[in-house]
């Protein structure tokens, strides 16, 4: 997948945050597009975690709150999914509505060197138990 260089807006206006979401719903697309298996195996879980629409929706809808997580998403989603270590197994929040899907939600962290820590967000599907990519965000550093 080629590298452009986008401009991602750093304010935390309306329509910063909007061109952020559409940056990253048009990474994923491009993503989709170069990987079209959809999944990525990750060496903490020894397991694929796949990509769904789900994945792209939620990320899109959080990481676009924050420039930092937007950068993490559209730099380095690859290596996230590939490189991230489970910290912490939960149950999904019974009150929301796009976990009632999963029986496990997965908490993975990623701590890039010359960026910082990116948490990943990972649900077990109930019936299949696929690992689905749910968010990913950047974690305040301090």
């Amino acid at each position: 997948m080629k590298k452009e260089t986008i401009i991602i807006p750093q304010g935390n206006s309306k329509e910063n945050v909007k061109i952020r979401k559409k940056i990253i719903m048009d990474f994923y697309a491009q993503w989709i597009a170069a990987n079209p298996t959809k999944q990525i195996y990750n060496a903490s879980l020894k397991e694929f975690i796949n990509v769904r629409y789900l994945s792209i929706n939620e990320t899109s809808k959080m990481a676009a709150i924050r420039y930092v997580s937007t950068l993490a998403v559209t730099r380095y989603f690859t290596e996230i999914l590939e490189l991230a270590k489970e910290i912490k197994r939960t149950k999904p929040k019974q009150e929301n509505e796009n976990q009632k899907r999963f029986s496990n939600i997965i908490v993975l962290e990623y701590n890039k060197q010359e960026f910082g820590k990116v948490k990943l967000v990972v649900g077990v599907l109930k019936g299949s138990r696929q690992n689905i990519q749910y968010c990913i965000t950047a974690i305040e550093n301090g």
